[in-house]
Formats: C-alpha cells, sequence, structure tokens
C-alpha cells in the first residue's frame, strides 16, 4: 500500500494558493493557506508562550511548601499535603481541558479562556499577598514569621492558587497540540517540524521552569514573596498578549462533539448485535459519508484487525437497510467504522500509558527525596550556601542538552543506519531508551547515598549537612533523569499526539499529565507501604526524619527494581500496540511490529 502526495489547491485572488492536506482550517473556518498559517511563525509565538506561562506557574508552584510554613503558618505535613493536594487538582483540571478543547471549544478557545483564568489567579494572589498575608512588613523569610490570618485572607490565599490550579491545568494539555496543529503532517517537510516541534516545545517548558527555580526561587527564599508572585503574574499576562497577537496566524481544528456519547455508542451498538456474523475480510463494515460524519469533518481512521467485537458495532443489518430507506439513522444502533477505530485507538493506548506511570514515580523523586538526600549532604562552598532543591538545574541543563544532542546527533546517525528508513527511532523505542536510563539514574541515586552514608553522623538530630559528601555527587543522578525525560517524555508527547484520533488530541496530551499526576499519587503509596514494613520491631526505617539512620538507598534500588520490570512489561505492550492508520496517511515505522528491541 502507498500513498502519494496530493497537493489541494484554492483560486485566491487571482492566485493558485496551496491549501493544507491534514483539514486544518483558518479563524474563519475556511481551509488554512500554507504559505499565510501555520508553520514555524505561529509554532515559535506557541513556544515563547509556553515559556513565559511556565515561569508563572512554577513562580508559584516552586515555592508553595515554603510559602505555606512561612507565611501561612503552617507545620511541614499540613503544607506538604496542601501542595500534594494542589498539584493533583493541577492534573485533574487538565482532563477537564482537554475535554472541553475536543468536545466543543475547539483549542485555540479553550487556550485563551484558562490562560486569562490563569492571569486573574496569579493577580489576586500578588494582591492578597502584598496587601494581607505578608505581615508584618519583611516577614516570610526563615527568621521572621508572619501574623496569623482572617478567614477571609486564608480563603482569598486558596480561592487564588486554585484558580492558578485551574487556569494552567486547563490550559497545559491543549497548547502542546495547538502548537502541534500549525505543522500540516501530511507534508513531509512539515510534518518533519511537527515531530521537533515537541522537543522544542519541552525545552521552552524546561528553559522557563529554569528561571522560576534560580532567580525567582531565591528572592522568595529571602521573604520577597509578593515580588516574586508579581513577576509570575507579569509574565503569565505577556503569554496571554502574545498567545492572541498570533491569532490571524493560526490553524485550526473544529471540535468534534461529545467523544463519551461517540465511545459509549460504539459499546452499545456492538452489544445490541453481538449474535451477528461478520465478514472475514471486513467488507460488510459501514464507511459514512465525509458530510455525515459525526467527528465533524476530522480524517477517516481504516479498519484495524483486533478487538473484533467492537467491530460489530459497524455491521449493517437489515433493520438498519429498513432505517436507511426511510431517512433515519440511529447512532446507538449503527456506527462508522471511523468511530470503531477511535475507541479502539484508545483502548490500545491504555497499556502504554500505564507502564508511563512508574516512570514518572522515579521522576517525582527529584522535588522530593532527591532534595532531602541534598539537604543532608555538605551544601557549602566557602560561606555561599547552595540551596538543596537548586540541584534541579542540572536536570533542566541536562534536558536541554540532550534535546540538541538526540536532534542534531542520535536521530540523524540512526536515520542513516537504518535501511528501509531515514527516520530515526520511533516514539516506542525512546520510551523504552528513557526507562533504561531512569534505571541507570536510580542506581547512581542509590550508590551515592551509600557514599553519603558511610561520611554521615548517625546522630545528628536534624540530620542537615551532617554529612561530608559534597551535595555535587548528585549531579550524575540529576543529569540521568534529564536525559530520560528527553526521551520518555518528549517521546510521549509525539507518540500520543501521533496515535490519537483527530478529534482527541489534547486528550492524548492530558493523558501524559495524568501519568505525572498518578506517578506522585504511587510515590506516596509506595512510600507510605516501604515505612510501615520496614518500621516494624521499632526499626527507624527506610527513609526517617533522620536519614543518617535510616537506609534511603535501599529505596532507591527499590525504584530500580520496579522500573526494571516495568521495562519488560513496556516491552510486550509495544510489540502488541498496532499503530492508527488514519486515511491518507501511511508510515512504514508506524505499522504493527515496529517497536525493536
Amino acid at each position: 500500500m502507498a500513498c502519494l502526495e496530493v497537493s489541494k489547491e484554492v483560486k485566491f485572488k487571482g492566485d493558485t494558493e496551496e491549501l493544507t492536506l491534514d483539514g486544518s482550517v483558518d479563524w474563519h473556518g475556511r481551509p488554512a493557506i500554507r504559505a499565510k498559517s501555520g508553520r514555524w511563525v505561529a509554532g515559535t509565538i506557541v513556544l515563547l508562550n509556553q515559556g513565559l506561562a511556565t515561569l508563572a506557574f512554577f513562580g508559584v508552584g516552586v515555592n508553595l511548601v515554603l510559602f505555606l510554613t512561612r507565611v501561612m503558618g503552617q507545620d511541614n505535613a499540613e503544607a506538604a499535603n496542601n501542595v500534594s493536594k494542589w498539584t493533583g487538582t493541577v492534573y485533574i483540571f487538565s482532563l477537564v481541558g482537554a475535554f472541553l478543547s475536543d468536545s466543543y471549544w475547539g483549542r485555540y478557545k479553550t487556550c485563551a479562556i484558562f490562560q486569562v483564568i490563569f492571569v486573574i489567579g496569579l493577580v489576586s494572589l500578588s494582591l492578597s499577598s502584598y496587601l494581607s498575608l505578608i505581615r508584618p512588613k519583611g516577614c516570610g523569610n526563615e527568621t521572621i514569621p508572619c501574623g496569623k490570618h482572617s478567614s477571609l485572607e486564608m480563603g482569598m490565599f486558596y480561592l487564588s492558587i486554585y484558580l492558578i490550579a485551574l487556569g494552567n491545568g486547563g490550559y497545559q494539555p491543549n497548547i502542546a497540540t495547538f502548537g502541534a496543529d500549525q505543522f500540516d503532517e501530511e507534508h513531509s517537510k512539515e510534518g518533519y517540524s511537527k515531530v521537533a516541534f515537541f522537543s522544542y516545545f519541552y525545552l521552552a517548558l524546561n528553559l522557563g521552569s529554569l528561571f522560576s527555580n534560580t532567580i525567582l526561587g531565591y528572592f522568595e527564599d529571602e521573604g520577597l514573596w509578593a515580588l516574586g508572585f508579581w513577576v509570575s503574574a507579569g509574565s503569565a499576562f505577556a503569554a496571554l498578549v502574545l498567545f492572541l497577537l498570533g491569532t490571524p496566524r493560526y490553524r485550526h481544528f473544529k471540535p468534534s462533539g461529545n467523544p463519551l456519547s461517540r465511545f459509549s455508542q460504539v459499546l452499545v451498538a456492538a452489544s445490541r448485535k453481538w449474535r451477528a456474523q461478520m465478514a472475514s475480510n471486513g467488507e460488510d463494515l459501514y464507511v459514512m459519508d465525509e458530510n455525515e460524519s459525526p467527528t465533524n469533518g476530522n480524517r477517516k481512521i481504516l479498519h484495524t484487525e483486533g478487538f473484533k467485537f467492537l467491530d460489530r458495532a459497524a455491521i449493517i443489518s437489515s433493520r438498519d437497510l429498513e432505517d436507511q430507506k426511510s431517512g433515519v439513522y440511529n447512532p446507538w444502533r449503527l456506527c462508522p467504522i471511523t468511530q470503531v477505530e477511535e475507541v479502539k485507538c484508545i483502548l490500545r493506548l491504555l497499556p502504554i500509558w500505564l507502564c508511563t506511570i512508574i516512570y514518572s514515580v522515579v521522576f517525582t523523586q527529584m522535588a522530593s527525596l532527591f532534595v532531602e538526600q541534598g539537604a543532608a549532604m555538605k551544601t557549602t562552598i566557602s560561606h555561599f550556601r547552595i540551596p538543596p532543591a537548586s540541584m534541579s538545574s542540572f536536570d533542566i541543563l541536562s534536558v536541554a542538552v540532550f534535546i540538541f544532542f538526540y536532534r542534531r546527533v542520535i536521530d540523524p546517525l540512526v536515520g542513516r543506519l537504518k535501511k528501509k528508513s531515514s527516520k530515526g527511532l520511533t516514539e516506542l523505542q525512546r520510551m523504552g531508551i528513557g526507562l533504561v536510563i531512569a534505571v541507570m539514574a536510580m542506581v547512581s541515586a542509590g550508590i551515592v547515598e551509600c557514599y553519603r552514608l558511610k561520611y554521615a553522623d548517625p546522630v545528628c538530630p536534624h540530620c542537615s549537612g551532617t554529612s561530608s559528601l559534597t551535595i555535587f555527587w548528585q549531579i550524575p543522578q540529576y543529569t540521568l533523569i534529564g536525559a530520560s525525560e528527553v526521551f520518555m517524555y518528549v517521546g510521549q508527547l509525539e507518540f500520543f499526539n501521533a496515535q490519537t484520533p483527530d478529534g482527541l488530541k489534547s486528550f492524548g496530551s492530558a493523558l501524559c499529565m495524568t501519568s505525572i499526576s498518578l506517578g506522585n499519587y504511587v510515590s506516596s503509596l509506595l512510600v507510605s507501604i516501604v515505612m510501615k514494613i520496614s518500621t516494624e520491631d521499632h526499626m527507624p526505617g527506610w527513609i526517617p526524619g533522620n536519614l543518617n539512620r535510616g537506609h534511603l538507598d535501599r529505596f532507591y534500588f527499590l525504584l530500580a527494581i520496579l522500573t526494571s520490570i516495568d521495562l519488560v512489561l513496556y516491552i510486550a505492550c509495544a510489540k502488541w500496540f498496532k499503530s492508527i492508520q488514519l486515511e491518507g496517511k501511511y508510515e512504514e515505522n508506524d505499522m504493527p511490529g515496529s517497536f525493536k528491541v
């Protein structure tokens, strides 16, 4: 089977203009003209928007636990619990944003609305901090505690941070997909640019967080909370203005309606025809005309083998023929094959998605146990103290280096070594490599912890800086985590965007975010289980308050073992996976069985 790239052309003011091939439209709903929309002009605007919005979000999130303890007067356990709830809520709202985008609003409108909510939340937080929360003036650093707050002040604070969670959560899964929409994957050159876009998108995200983790984090640590929040609000407002300025240049895809009803229709229709006989070649399956499509003109999905039961929803029965003659169409009895294949695509994605959750458990250690481990090491150079959380800068720098290294060295090299294709590693292969590097990161962290314990004082009361091993020994584990992100998270963004139907692209991006969210929850559960088992018989446990009396190294090695098991399961799922086959699109590397180890 082969596919020829055919250009669509339209007469525009006397000239012949080439249209996009993927069904995208302009702001007015007309077919998008290639030369006057999308591509890197629109893509660059989206990248800058992402960098500024990420700076704004992490300007609040990176030190929120310190704000809760120093300004709001909460203890460590309460503050950590509130931050976990807040972070989990961000990712839950990502599903809300993806649903509204794919179903009703479209990606542009959804991004704009949730960015406005994001800005309102940041301005509200900045005002409430400046006017009422930072009292007495100058409080909120390590030495000066803030006073008590009224119920109204507490309510305004929580309203503000949850508006930020709603705004960022609803915006985040849509902006990545919206940026990818600016490149026509049916066009050879733009298709390559679309793949590259995800790498640069993840780079923009990390560069934005780098500024927050270093400069903003420093000012907030010194007690200049209002200044840090105002900078975040200004950055979010600049991101919104920049996004709106690019409006005439963007390409759009029309929303496809409620996917839940489409999924339910397939399941109900298939159940009603569970006794129906099927042709072995699938020729008796219903294909709806493009103008009648329930997916609003998105590209049709070709029939694939597997999940045969669902194919029954597309079997044309005698009753369906009678309904057709009378001009009646019942979607709860008969579904077009494209609608059936939508359900198959999501079912095939779920095992791959589940295998990414353990990786997210590893990734979340960077913001928790890595920081606690660093705090128990030597953190001073002369009279300068290195904040343990700032070591995540090495992760961000590693991401930047490995993105360019992969795109400029590894990808072209692998492409030349392949005999049948000039493409580099597939998304599935890269995600597998990310898991391998994650195992190496955990082994590295475990070895460092073994040596930290060797040079530590076991009787320290607070465990802060009581090992003579310098914190810079953590650089390898942060660097390996950064390298694994390039392969896992960038590959994951590309994979879910490529393998979800046109009407569910934002849902694909939301799957990446929910993987991180579930990774946080699984990590907390795993720590609780480990501590319950390891503290029996009055033992201090693997992760006690005083790390010098525990065995954090064993927990790291446990994560390495679990990730190795997950890698084996992932390889099995990747070999089983069958790629989506869109009408007018064929790529050899996306055929079933393309995953190779």
